[in-house]
């Protein structure tokens, strides 16, 4: 993982996006992190990778947003 300031970032931005087709940018704020940039086909096979056992035979992107969704506004009623 690299990790670049916002500043650094906002200046080289075309360094960081070829990067992000083979790693993860972690982008810091005040040392802290804001944000994440990923490459596209990497970040969405890791984003399943890490649900594994979570995703039933079938699932798609959709169902298991409107599933998550349904969570947070039920977290929110309580």
């Amino acid at each position: 993982m690299i990790v670049a300031t916002a500043t650094d970032f906002k200046n080289n931005i075309g360094k960081y996006l070829d990067l992000s087709a083979t790693e993860d940018i972690l982008i810091t704020r005040n040392g802290k992190g804001v944000a994440m940039l990923t490459g596209v086909v990497d970040g969405v096979m890791a984003a399943f990778r890490e649900m594994r056992g979570i995703l039933k035979k079938g699932d798609d992107r959709d169902a298991i947003r409107e599933e998550r969704l349904g969570k947070l506004i039920d977290k929110g009623t309580d």
